[in-house]
């Protein structure tokens, strides 16, 4: 389903703890080691909601946020999704599979997308390659990290067709 403004806490929680808490070294979001910034925030998670062009899906199990992932457009044509987020005890059981699934319908039910893209990060192979089984292919585009952080990090482009 798509989030609304009541989800962000449970989300903003879910998305910091597989991407920078302790818990999140279980599973495969983990990226204190390279940064340690929070993910995202609270603010930045409304923008997103109240955004036309831009939305959050939400994956619940028994009444808990369990998973969730950003789809915008990007472009004419063409969606994008990002901030791929599942507990990081629920890992490995499919979910990410899902919510790329979803996000990829709803990119091209809402934007008309025909193509989808996604970013990440160079220094994380293990995701390029889950990104590669899923049918993403690199499309040789690389964008500067937007982190405050003086590291080295670049933002690789990959799409596919839809």
């Amino acid at each position: 389903r798509v989030a609304g403004l009541d989800d962000l806490p449970a989300l903003h929680a879910l998305i910091e703890s597989a991407y920078r808490g302790d818990s999140a070294r279980a599973g495969w979001t983990y990226e204190s080691d390279l940064l340690s910034e929070d993910r995202t925030s609270l603010e930045e998670l409304a923008g997103i909601v109240r955004d036309a062009d831009k939305r959050i899906l939400v994956a619940e199990r028994d009444g808990a946020v369990v998973g969730c992932v950003e789809v915008a457009r990007e472009g004419e044509g063409v969606g994008y999704f990002g901030m791929l987020t599942v507990d990081p005890r629920r890992q490995a059981a499919g979910l990410g599979k899902l919510l790329i699934a979803a996000a990829e319908r709803e990119a091209a039910q809402a934007f008309g997308a025909t193509r989808m893209v996604l970013a990440v990060v160079d220094k994380r192979p293990e995701l390029i390659a889950y990104y590669e089984r899923r049918g993403y292919a690199a499309t040789g585009e690389v964008r500067p990290f937007p982190a405050p952080e003086a590291i080295p990090l670049d933002l690789l482009i990959y799409g596919k067709a839809l």
